[in-house]
């Protein structure tokens, strides 16, 4: 008989020893780590409160019936990682109600367990826990004790009771991933390269003056690009004011390909550079593939550190702690894709450039001694996924047999036969296959081949673009179409999208929704039709940032990728039965298998990469994989 066992942990915490101040890898990790106490429920009897010395805690967890029950808790990654690391405990599987609010009504929403109790009516949420910051287990009374074990027990049944709830309507197979998303934190067996790490680490830091440098160069101050290597401090203000200066801010960034980041003015109501603090097109420049970049902006921001030598270090403290545990926050976007969290987020690692060496902290995550690591990329899912769902069967065909769908595209464009196309016209027909498909115009698509190293004129970049709509005329189809939904959405109407009716779009409880495939949905909450003041008519959504605008091609976008998502999901479903999956990052999946299996391994992960669930037949799904002893040699 399979058991559920529902618990929530107390722990001690302080001012700095908090899991707002550090990343519940290091929290748990810590010499500070103090159990308080722990409540349990065993199915649906009472909630049950211990609290006591250390082997009091462990003696009572080694009484309960692990190995015949699935654990739920509401922020499992937390409770689960408390099990595993301190109290060696691995059961049948791992549940977690966070995980599953955040998939049931959207991203944008907090699912605090206070929050999610009040909206399912189960009851309320205690603050005992405000009452225990800064005393360890010695310091409670017996009546604080108490009262902080009714606390517990109450959020026990609390998650308890959301779950029950959640169960009606959640999909078994997305239980399946929540599992195994957890598992890759909570069960590691990464390594990582402390040797490398630390030496990337020094060149990071010493080549982080020298991006500076060369763009102060690049922009006509050579002597204070002199003295900057010189160490004067009397120049520090110098260069704060060259960098803080607009416009050769923007020219240091075009000087290294970047395209600076633009946005309306609230004042003027005109484009304007998206320089401020606050401005999340700057911030993410913190995190660019390209050092160069994130050695400029965190100069601008007046940072310590880049985001490379912070995520280096990070990576060295994490590897003397222990084995590599990957956190991943499942249904993190908008879509339902993975994100980063804990302070870690592998899916913004920098990428391999061509004729370079693979990023060295990919190369430092390792696999086990004894073990290959096998690294698995979906190809051009979203392109086959946006031509299948809109029924352009001739790209559809040209993916499925194989055929160069870039060299088409460009043959298209160019208006001559496909064995004629250069590299440099089939680059063109690559980007714009790639990037054309959610109702991109010709400014944007200029920019983008500009960011990309080719400059066209903009009456280039229109017919190119007119000429893509013109060959695959069923993809701007369905962004009309996608439109409507809009209005019906807005409208509290439903209809159905995509090949066979695939997508089913209503109202929803809170604005709008696109049902899924796996049963669950991409929201636009608070969704409205409204009049700008140039008197057209759009639509706008809610999220926590503030409004967005949304329009057809943009929700194509939203459920293509949604759709991809969906698809990796099964797939991953299929290759976690054979082996242990420890990552996946945008639409690739990682895997370790034995060396003496290696072959085998990787002839499996790809053939579970080239499959596709019922309801996706006819899509021509492929990968690419790669194989070596760390993830970077894939």
């Amino acid at each position: 008989m399979t058991h559920l066992i529902t618990i929530d942990f107390e722990t001690y915490y302080d001012q700095d020893y908090s899991l707002s101040k550090i990343s519940t890898e290091e929290y748990v990790r810590a010499g500070l780590f103090q159990t308080i106490g722990f409540a349990y429920k065993i199915d649906d009897a009472p909630p049950k409160w211990v609290s006591g010395s250390e082997l009091l805690v462990a003696a009572a967890l080694d009484q309960l019936p692990w190995a015949d029950s699935l654990v739920l808790a509401h922020n499992t990654m937390f409770d689960g990682s408390i099990l595993s690391w301190r109290y060696g405990i691995k059961p049948m599987g791992w549940l977690d109600t966070q995980s599953m609010a955040r998939a049931l009504h959207g991203v944008e929403q907090s699912v605090s367990l206070k929050n999610i109790a009040v909206q399912y009516g189960v009851g309320h949420k205690g603050t005992e826990v405000d009452d225990a910051k800064g005393k360890r287990l010695v310091q409670f009374t017996p009546r604080e004790l108490e009262r902080y074990g009714e606390y517990c027990k109450n959020d026990v049944q609390l998650t308890y009771d959301i779950f029950n709830k959640m169960m009606g309507k959640f999909p078994k197979s997305e239980l399946k991933l929540i599992d195994l998303t957890l598992r890759m934190f909570i069960d590691p067996v990464l390594r990582l390269d402390s040797v490398l790490l630390e030496q990337h680490l020094a060149e990071t830091v010493g080549q982080k003056t020298n991006h500076l440098v060369n763009a102060l160069q690049a922009v006509g101050h050579k002597d204070l690009a002199v003295k900057h290597i010189l160490g004067d401090e009397e120049v520090k203000a110098e260069v704060r004011k060259t960098l803080m200066s607009n416009p050769k801010f923007a020219k240091m960034l075009e000087s290294i390909g970047v395209s600076p980041p633009v946005k309306i003015s609230m004042t003027t109501g005109k484009e304007t550079f998206a320089f401020a603090k606050t401005d999340a097109a700057l911030q993410d420049l913190l995190e660019h593939e390209d050092k160069r970049v994130q050695a400029l902006v965190a100069a601008r921001l007046g940072t310590k550190s880049t985001i490379e030598e912070t995520r280096t270090q990070r990576f060295i403290d994490i590897g003397k702690r222990g084995l590599f545990p990957v956190p991943l926050k499942y249904y993190a976007a908008h879509t339902g894709r993975w994100g980063g969290t804990d302070s870690v987020n592998l899916q913004n690692l920098p990428r391999q450039k061509q004729d370079e060496p693979p990023p060295k902290l990919k190369q430092a995550i390792l696999a086990p001694e004894g073990y290959v690591f096998i690294d698995a990329d979906s190809s051009q899912i979203e392109a086959r996924t946006l031509a299948w769902e809109s029924e352009q069967d001739d790209l559809v065909e040209a993916f499925a047999n194989g055929e160069d769908v870039y060299k088409i595209m460009a043959s298209a464009i160019y208006n001559q036969s496909v064995d004629k196309i250069s590299k440099d016209e089939r680059f063109v027909g690559k980007t714009t296959i790639l990037g054309a498909g959610y109702g991109m115009g010709g400014p944007k698509f200029q920019l983008q081949l500009k960011t990309l190293g080719t400059e066209i004129e903009a009456d280039e970049a229109k017919r190119i673009i007119d000429t893509y709509r013109q060959t695959y005329p069923k993809i701007p189809q369905l962004w009309r179409e996608s439109q409507e939904a809009l209005r019906c959405m807005a409208r509290g109407q439903t209809m159905t999208l995509g090949r066979n009716g695939l997508l089913t779009v209503d109202a929803g409880p809170s604005g709008g929704r696109i049902r899924l495939p796996n049963g669950l949905y991409v929201f636009y909450s608070g969704l409205v039709e409204v009049v700008d003041g140039e008197g057209k008519r759009q639509f706008q959504y809610t999220t926590r940032k503030g409004t967005n605008k949304i329009y057809g091609g943009k929700v194509v976008e939203n459920f293509t990728q949604a759709i991809a998502r969906c698809i990796i999901g099964e797939q991953m479903l299929r290759i976690a039965k054979r082996y242990k999956v420890v990552l996946t990052v945008h639409d690739a999946i990682g895997i370790v298998a034995r060396q003496e299996e290696a072959d085998e391994a990787r002839a499996y992960v790809e053939s579970c990469m080239r499959w596709t669930p019922s309801w996706a037949e006819g899509l021509p799904v492929n990968c690419e994989s790669g194989m070596g002893m760390s993830y970077g040699d894939c």
